[in-house]
């Protein structure tokens, strides 16, 4: 399985681009990061030129996971199961996306096939990077059978 990370802005911390390395590191799931970059100035026009970028990257077929802090919750185990049925209907690449300053364009959240809170708090883009990718490891963990998680 592929996950592929669309977010907005750069990851400019460089404390928090290593932790999400090493994450990507140990994750046998090749996980690809793109940033997202708006030219618009005004808040509604960035967001919707960003969504726009968003949706233009995920092809029909490929399941869209927003983050929102708005959207449902779920345990680690849950979000495992979540990308462990996707994995068994044959689906090769999951897409995850995270917003900037101003949220995602609601296309996004529309378009998505789960829209997924990592908490009820407002995370940076950066540090949403971090947990996601953390959690991917976590949920590859639970999946096969590896003792990182533990309950």
């Amino acid at each position: 399985m592929r996950c592929l990370l669309l977010a907005v802005g750069r990851c400019r911390d460089p404390a928090l681009g290593t932790l999400i390395e090493r994450y990507r590191g140990r994750l046998p799931w090749p996980v690809e990061i793109r940033e997202i970059e708006a030219k618009a100035v005004e808040p509604a026009r960035r967001r919707a030129e960003e969504g726009r970028a968003i949706l233009a990257a995920v092809a029909p077929d490929v399941p869209l996971v927003a983050l929102d802090e708005r959207g449902t919750l779920l345990s680690s185990r849950a979000f495992a199961e979540r990308l462990g049925s996707w994995r068994e209907e044959g689906r090769r690449t999951i897409a995850f996306a995270i917003g900037g300053p101003d949220g995602l364009d609601p296309a996004v959240r529309e378009r998505a096939d789960l829209v997924l809170a990592l908490g009820r708090l407002t995370l940076p883009h950066e540090l949403a990077r971090l947990v996601l990718v953390e959690q991917l490891y976590r949920a590859h963990s639970i999946l096969a059978g590896h003792p990182y998680h533990r309950e």
